[in-house]
């Protein structure tokens, strides 16, 4: 039986809770609050305020102490992190020190967190490509994972809802792989880059695909966006910084100041959430038990509906650790698939060549975007010996010689020269990898991290499909470069672990009932109907996009679903 605290319960009643201000967070918060529901956004890490908790990001390279790197005596702290591309100086506020949350991991699996208000929406790539049917339709054309509850039509819509608040660049394609969204002004290719698209439509027709990419970063601002108090990208490319800006797109810059807006906004940081209550009697959850990271209280807040937006990984945590009589082994596990079936993209192909076409020209400015070649393998038909695909990004680049074998005056004079090498250019593979039942996150037995909290064993492995997959991008880009001409083609393999990219996916899924999912096509759960889950965790497979936009778009239309379902006494 659950006991309840009155006078707690008058005082810390809200109508909504969110847990987590990342992305998914940020857009959960700002649908509840805009619909009139007064909302509670819990936060486990620290606040960040737009513009004035951006410390470095209006510094220059010789501003920073250790001129960009990290002291080798912090390195033993951010074990974790420092693989990532992000690690550095000018973000080492933003990252977390592997003591803040202890893990096991049963497999090397890299769990790249953003604890503060805002989460890793200040540390994305801000890739933004739609999904297609090929990618809804997937699981039960190729015989993996279980159907998907949805198809593209149904969040159709819902895309273009988020991409016209969110600002997306990019250009109208017409492929149905990838369907068009609501575009901003696109960026520029370089002549190497359109080169390389004339090429591959030479070479491979209709089948294959050179675009430019599709990102959240305003090339112009439409009246939404001057409404938000956000300004025009710069291309200062330093967006991991936090952009004072709002040129890109966080929840710091756009949703959760735009939820402040409404009155209907309570943000509480330092609060990790320790699990979700449910109520026997009532059948439903209740609220939510906090601990503050500051005092080491308990706390519980409670609300009709709660959105769990806690990042993939820890949503999986959270309902795991939330028992009770009715569900002992975590909310809504009747089935016992809570946090099975995780999944992530592998990015551990990669590969670089030459040109010395072009030598005329350069680039110039720094443009925060890339090429993109959308996924061609086993899109309309199973062509290979590996299931599904990647996708790759593309890009080309011409750099300054550097003088390596010189010293003194020689070196001097030379470090001022203009001379321009060939052309560089380098592609990485987005591979989207397979949900399998062995994939799994729990809850260890014994250990406890420092909120008493237990501990999270990962246990996530790259398979002989991920390998087939690496081994034919090598292959087919090696092959794609060869026939535009580039030259001293290298391919490389980075050892990266699962998680090192951010995209965990999966462990709460979406499905068609409650023998084979968590999850209903409004991203309920199946089993506690005023529950819902719409981050990362909610995903029944990966595609090969990167996944926020979808993310946005699959919380703004559960928010608009939850609050006609409340409204009609149906939660």
């Amino acid at each position: 039986m659950t006991y309840i605290n009155i006078e707690s319960q008058k005082k810390n009643t809200f109508d909504a809770i969110v847990i987590g201000s990342g992305i998914s967070g940020g857009w959960a918060a700002k649908e509840l609050t805009e619909k009139g529901l007064k909302t509670l956004v819990l936060e486990r890490g620290r606040d960040v305020k737009h513009i004035s908790d951006y410390p470095t990001a209006m510094m220059n390279p010789w501003e920073f102490p250790h001129h960009g790197k990290i002291p080798l005596a912090l390195h033993d702290e951010y074990k974790i992190p420092k693989s990532h591309y992000i690690f550095g100086e000018s973000t080492l506020h933003f990252l977390v020190k592997d003591a803040e949350q202890e893990y096991v991991q049963d497999a090397p699996f890299t769990w790249m967190r953003g604890y503060q208000v805002g989460g890793r929406s200040l540390l994305w790539a801000r890739q933004t490509q739609r999904w297609s049917d090929f990618d809804f339709e997937g699981p039960a054309r190729d015989g993996f994972a279980v159907d998907w509850p949805i198809r593209y039509a149904d969040i159709t819509p819902w895309y273009s809802y988020v991409e016209k608040f969110v600002g997306i660049t990019g250009n109208k394609d017409a492929l149905p792989e990838l369907p068009d969204g609501e575009f901003l002004a696109p960026h520029e290719m370089s002549c190497v880059e359109k080169h390389f698209k004339q090429q591959v439509s030479k070479n491979y027709g209709k089948g294959r695909h050179v675009i430019i990419g599709r990102a959240a970063h305003l090339t112009e601002t439409k009246a939404i966006h001057q409404k938000q108090g956000r300004s025009k990208c710069q291309h200062r490319t330093m967006c991991e910084r936090g952009c004072p800006l709002g040129g890109y797109f966080s929840s710091n810059s756009s949703t959760l100041p735009w939820a402040e807006k409404t009155g209907n906004f309570t943000l509480r940081p330092h609060s990790v959430v320790h699990s979700i209550i449910y109520d026997d009697k009532k059948g439903k959850a209740i609220g939510v038990r906090v601990i503050d990271a500051l005092s080491g209280e308990m706390i519980e807040f409670y609300a009709k509906i709660i959105f769990l937006n806690a990042s993939a990984i820890n949503s999986n945590l959270i309902l795991l650790n939330s028992t009770s009589n009715r569900f002992p082994n975590g909310l809504g596990n009747d089935n016992g698939l809570l946090g099975k079936f995780i999944a992530f993209h592998t990015y551990q192909g990669r590969i670089s060549a030459e040109y010395d076409g072009y030598l005329d020209s350069t680039t110039d400015g720094r443009r925060p975007n890339a090429s993109y070649v959308p996924r061609f393998r086993n899109v309309f038909k199973q062509e290979t010996d590996f299931l599904r695909g990647y996708a790759a990004g593309f890009s080309a680049s011409r750099n300054p010689v550097q003088p390596y074998d010189e010293m003194g005056e020689n070196l001097k004079s030379k470090l001022l020269s203009n001379d321009l090498g060939l052309w560089q250019v380098g592609s990485h593979m987005m591979g989207e990898t397979i949900p399998k039942e062995e994939s799994t996150v729990s809850l260890d037995k014994n250990l406890k991290d420092k909120y008493g909290i237990p501990q999270l064993r990962i246990s996530v492995k790259f398979d002989e499909n991920d390998r087939k997959m690496m081994k034919d991008f090598h292959e087919q880009f090696a092959e794609m470069y060869t026939k535009a001409g580039f030259t001293n083609i290298q391919l490389h393999e980075t050892h990266r672990m699962p998680g090192s990219e951010n995209h965990e996916m999966g462990g709460v899924r979406m499905g068609k009932g409650p023998k084979t999912s968590l999850l209903n096509k409004w991203n309920q759960l199946h089993t506690c109907k005023n529950v819902f889950v719409t981050d990362g965790a909610c995903m029944t497979s990966t595609a090969t996009q990167n996944p926020s936009l979808t993310y946005m778009a699959l919380t703004a239309r559960a928010v608009d679903y939850a609050v006609k379902q409340m409204k009609a006494m149906r939660l």
